[in-house]
């Protein structure tokens, strides 16, 4: 029975990773490429020095472009599954090292309900469920794995710790807060090995050095003195949300609803209770050597993000919360290292667990329905819209937030796209999905295709026919049709004397006719120019006057 009972929590570990891998590819199996992925996968599509080692914003991205570039080689752009299923691969081994971790200082059962915590942290879903976050990922990662192997305190460990933090500063700069935890890992270490240890850290550092001189020097930064000045609030704003986030009390994805009220007031009770607790048992200063390096890397890692602090980079994001989790949940483990917990008090930590798995998965999937997959919707739709238009669209139109409907596809024009497409394979909606799509897709498309063939106008004062041609079609203006249909050529467009007649089409929506041309006065004739496409759909002409309209082919 003991034998079964000490192996319960690793079994119970093994299971729960099945159910976070399971649940994470079931929420992304309709999901597409997001964001900043783009970015690699338009501009980085070569093994070149530039495309691995330019920075992103102010990061390394080395191991992440590589990883996706041999990802899109192997199983092309069609589907975004297989990044996914490297996230996950890396989301379950942060679990593993976290459980690791913290079982040496507080005993397997509460190791359980930190992975546990970790592997559906619902507050995260932006880590959990976007593969760009292998950065962040990668760097917890291979972090983790040189504070443990440091722990072995021999040399076979040290040089484990330095190839694992040379691997975890190649993914982000998230890595420099582990450098920060080595130098302090290694001062704390025996005073006479200080010189021949230096190299843990030195040798890593220098690397992201020689980088930065190259390349990093070049991104663009965010630093200023008034985010330094304002970075105490913002670091103790993080670490609330961070506290919060572990009982699934993170901010709604769909509405940034959401404060660390909670979460300041879980800082206090667990920073009284540990004093509490220790003064009362130990009565004596001080705390395990073990918690000053992940103290520091958190604190690194926390002012970092504050000195860089813009819009979208709030002590709230999404993104900031698995780390801080992390780092939260690795100071407790060194701050409760000499606590022995019994049955109760395990007990008691079980069910806080189970009881914030709930607030966390309903985060988790309000984030990937509220957020994720509206943006799929969109960036399916506008790249099929491209793809439609690719006999007539110029290399260089780009799917900027005005055309897109969406910041996030800054990174693709339509040369870099189609070149992609061809050599990679298409993720974008076919035709026949593209109309069984939601209509905020449609929508899109619809303004996407009519900036991309283009659409062009040309209107000329007069003109005006008493009598409409045997090739007129009249609108609902002047007691014809709603809505005329109009295929690939040239369309005279005739608005008899009175005001002015706002004119729109649509193609593959149903509920608006989101492409406006603009309004023509009366007594005019717009030529509209519809150039021929992949498609055969028809666009369709509404018009809004009180006067007459009709539309012509050209004698």
């Amino acid at each position: 029975m003991e034998r079964i009972l000490a192996k319960a929590p690793q079994v119970l570990l093994a299971l729960a990773m099945v159910a976070a891998a399971a649940l994470i590819l079931t929420l992304a199996a309709d999901l597409t490429y997001f964001g900043d992925t783009w970015s690699t996968l338009m501009h980085r599509r070569d093994f070149s020095a530039d495309a691995l080692l330019d920075p992103h914003n102010e990061h390394i991205v080395l191991f992440p472009v590589l990883i996706s570039q041999l990802v899109l080689r192997v199983f092309g752009m069609t589907s975004a599954m297989p990044e996914f299923v490297v996230l996950v691969i890396g989301l379950l081994a942060v679990a593993a090292l976290v459980f690791v971790y913290v079982k040496r200082r507080v005993g397997p059962w509460l190791a359980l309900f930190a992975a546990v915590l970790v592997l559906f942290l619902g507050p995260a879903w932006e880590v959990l469920l976007w593969p760009f976050e292998i950065n962040y990922v990668g760097s917890l990662l291979f972090g983790l794995a040189m504070l443990l192997a440091l722990e072995r305190e021999d040399r076979r460990g040290d040089l484990g710790a330095c190839a694992f933090l040379a691997l975890a500063l190649g993914f982000s700069g998230l890595g420099l807060t582990f450098v920060v935890a080595a130098f302090v890992a290694v001062a704390l270490g025996p005073r006479q090995r200080w010189l021949s240890r230096a190299y843990v850290f030195a040798i890593p550092a220098a690397l992201f050095a020689v980088w930065y001189l190259g390349w990093g020097h070049e991104a663009e930064t965010h630093v200023s003195l008034r985010n330094v000045l304002a970075s105490p609030r913002f670091v103790a704003e993080q670490l609330a949300y961070g506290v919060g986030a572990l009982f699934g009390l993170g901010p709604n994805p769909t509405n940034g609803e959401g404060d660390a009220v909670w979460g300041r007031a879980i800082v206090v009770a667990i920073v009284l209770g540990i004093g509490v607790y220790a003064y009362r048992r130990y009565r004596r200063p001080g705390f395990y050597l073990g918690l000053w390096p992940v103290a520091a890397a958190a604190a690194t890692g926390w002012f970092l993000t504050a000195f860089n602090a813009i819009p979208g980079r709030d002590p709230s994001a999404s993104r900031y919360q698995y780390a801080s989790v992390i780092f939260i949940i690795l100071i407790l483990a060194n701050l409760l290292r000499e606590v022995r917990f019994g049955t109760r008090a395990v007990v008691v930590a079980g069910c806080l667990t189970v009881f914030a798995l709930g607030p966390n998965l309903i985060l988790l999937k309000d984030g990937k329905d509220g957020f994720f997959y509206p943006h799929t919707v969109l960036t399916r739709s506008d790249t099929a819209a491209i793809e439609i238009a690719r006999e007539t669209v110029s290399p260089d139109f780009a799917l900027t937030p005005e055309v897109a409907g969406t910041p996030t596809l800054i990174d693709i024009n339509a040369g870099s796209y189609l070149s992609a497409v061809e050599e990679h394979g298409s993720p974008a909606y076919t035709e026949a999905e593209l109309l069984a799509a939601p209509e905020s897709g449609r929508r899109q498309a619809d303004v996407v295709l009519s900036q991309a063939l283009p659409l062009a106008t040309v209107t000329g004062l007069g003109g005006f026919r008493a009598s409409a041609g045997p090739g007129c079609k009249a609108l609902a203006a002047g007691g014809g049709k709603p809505e005329v249909e109009l295929g690939p050529g040239s369309h005279l467009i005739e608005v008899a004397p009175g005001g002015r007649a706002e004119l729109s089409l649509r193609r593959f929506a149903v509920a608006e006719h989101p492409v406006p041309i603009t309004a023509v006065p009366g007594d005019s004739v717009t030529e509209l120019t519809v150039p021929a496409d992949a498609s055969p759909r028809p666009w369709y002409l509404e018009a809004d006057a009180a006067q007459p309209v009709r539309v012509c082919d050209p004698s």
